[in-house]
């Protein structure tokens, strides 16, 4: 299995964490039912994605990094955009920091693990 795929599984489900953190903003503290089920629906299909990647290959705290990075820039940047909250300068900087740090975790895996795991047993 291409680790190519195994990438896209942790952005996809970083941006569906991302999805699930603004519907649970709309679900009002899970009194409306249509936004908690939305939460919940994106909830699982972000660990979905999550458990995908890590199962084909990528290290676990690499992708863990990365997943909870791209969540948390997403949220932060769409929290301002769809519900007009304040971003600061300091906000951004440190925002761009994690974008770093997650660009950086990415490019800096030498190998998928399941590789690794094949090989010890050859």
């Amino acid at each position: 299995m291409s680790t190519n795929w195994a990438w896209l599984a942790i952005f996809g489900g970083g941006c569906f964490e991302t999805a699930w953190a603004l519907t649970m903003k709309m679900s009002a503290g899970f009194t409306n039912l249509f936004w908690t089920a939305a939460t919940l629906i994106l909830l699982i299909g972000s660990m979905l994605m999550l458990n995908y990647g890590l199962k084909h290959g990528i290290p676990v705290g690499t992708g863990y990094s990365v997943w909870v990075g791209i969540g948390a820039v997403g949220s932060l940047t769409m929290g301002a955009l769809i519900y007009g909250e304040n971003l600061s300068l300091l906000q951004v900087l440190f925002a761009a920091l994690i974008i770093g740090g997650v660009i950086g975790l990415r490019l800096t895996v030498s190998r998928p693990t399941a590789d690794i795991r094949q090989e010890r047993s050859d």
